[in-house]
């Protein structure tokens, strides 16, 4: 079993992590309610014109798919590249029925030139991606490269280090019910422990949203979701300079 540390698992641990819980991951995040409609949400405050329309879209962190699913509801005539560092959580992907406007490949996100990605997108949504990497600074300037001028960064992840009722039921949720059901499902609770103690020592939404204007983006805002995750999730909303 991998150790967790004080601020979960180290960067290069976490693809083997969800490799481990690839395969009950989906069932997991369907019994949260909320899981797949804020994604959504996320995805719809974006504000992608005319349905993508002739637009290029970068999933990056998709998992099993479910955030690449909710850009193609909102953005149904895009061509969506969707990018993940677990073979695991890619494999589950790419066993869905697709169209051939999305492609996945298999890459850890700062690594995606080697993996022959390229920009300009006009727009990129990293879901529960950002708090797991080594060096978020230099990846927010890297998306920032990445779009086209104005073109949209929506960062959808869990903050709640500006709400202390927010984060009393972070650990009250992540205690009773997500590390138990992760054990149950996959005799491992390493992923869920990591994604408890990764949550408690991330940035609040006010110093996120100063990391995004430092990284030289404009526009920033962010919009929290409805419900008992409310001040818990989070869509930090930024635009590549024009």
């Amino acid at each position: 079993m991998v150790s967790v540390g004080n601020r979960g698992l180290q960067r290069e641990q976490v693809p083997e992590a969800f490799d481990v819980g690839a395969r009950a991951y989906d069932r997991l995040v369907g019994a949260n309610p909320g899981y797949h409609d804020h994604l959504r949400i996320s995805a719809r405050r974006m504000r992608i014109p005319d349905g993508g329309r002739g637009l290029r879209l970068l999933d990056a962190g998709c998992g099993t798919g479910a955030s690449t699913a909710a850009l193609l509801q909102a953005a149904p005539h895009a061509e969506i590249v969707a990018v993940d560092a677990s073979s695991g959580m890619l494999a589950e992907a790419t066993a869905k029925t697709w169209p051939a406007s999305v492609r996945f490949v298999h890459s850890p996100i700062e690594a995606i030139a080697d993996a022959g990605v390229h920009g300009a997108f006009d727009a990129i949504l990293a879901a529960y991606l950002v708090r797991n990497l080594a060096d978020p600074d230099s990846q927010l300037r890297t998306f920032r490269h990445l779009l086209r001028p104005g073109g949209t960064l929506a960062i959808h992840e869990y903050s709640v280090g500006d709400s202390r009722a927010a984060k009393a039921i972070w650990n009250a949720v992540c205690w009773g019910i997500i590390i138990p059901s992760g054990w149950r499902q996959t005799g491992d609770s390493t992923l869920y422990r990591h994604l408890w103690r990764s949550v408690n020592t991330f940035d609040g939404a006010a110093a996120f949203q100063r990391r995004l204007v430092a990284a030289g983006f404009t526009g920033v805002h962010s919009e929290t979701m409805p419900g008992w995750q409310r001040d818990i999730v989070h869509t930090f909303l930024a635009d590549a300079p024009r």
